[in-house]
């Protein structure tokens, strides 16, 4: 086992145990500090795996803008940051469900890829990629585009105080 094993295996842990902190803590600005790490946690996988424009797209992207929409959403819409009386739910069933998916899967991924090599594929570049997005998904990315603005926009809309006549 190298060095490089040892590390990937603890920022890991370190993510899994953020992601758990994220699904069990009872505030949601903590929670969206715990994401922040555990999304954190996963670029510094993609660089150990040496993918690092996977691993800045996800910075960028996901701890930058998608923990920050959160975030921004929760200040906006004036939503409950702490405990809720009305949401608490018995643990067990969703114990039982999530225990009962993850074995699932993982069962599945032993039967399927169990035993076999892959080879890895052909090593492309940031400029292939960028062509790639906006000559054949330029579509797909621009109603993506649309879509996050109309739900920042409906954000401020839920957020603004009704005028009263």
């Amino acid at each position: 086992m190298t060095a490089s094993d040892v590390m990937f295996v603890a920022v890991g842990l370190i993510a899994v145990g953020a992601a758990l902190a994220v699904v069990l803590t009872e505030h949601l600005v903590r929670a969206g500090l715990w994401l922040v790490l555990a999304l954190g946690a996963v670029a510094v996988e993609f660089l150990l795996l040496r993918a690092e424009f996977v691993a800045w797209v996800q910075v960028l992207i996901y701890v930058g803008a998608v923990v920050v929409l959160l975030l921004f959403a929760v200040m906006l819409t004036r939503a409950p940051i702490g405990p809720s009386g009305d949401l608490d739910r018995p643990p067990g069933p969703a114990l039982l469900v999530g225990a009962g998916t993850g074995l699932g899967l993982a069962g599945l991924f032993v039967w399927v890829f169990a035993g076999k090599q892959f080879e890895p594929p052909p090593v492309g570049t940031a400029k292939a990629l960028g062509n790639n997005i906006f000559d054949d998904w330029v579509l797909p990315f621009e109603v993506l585009s649309v879509l996050l603005l109309a739900a920042l926009v409906g954000a401020i809309v839920l957020s603004k105080k009704e005028i009263s006549s």
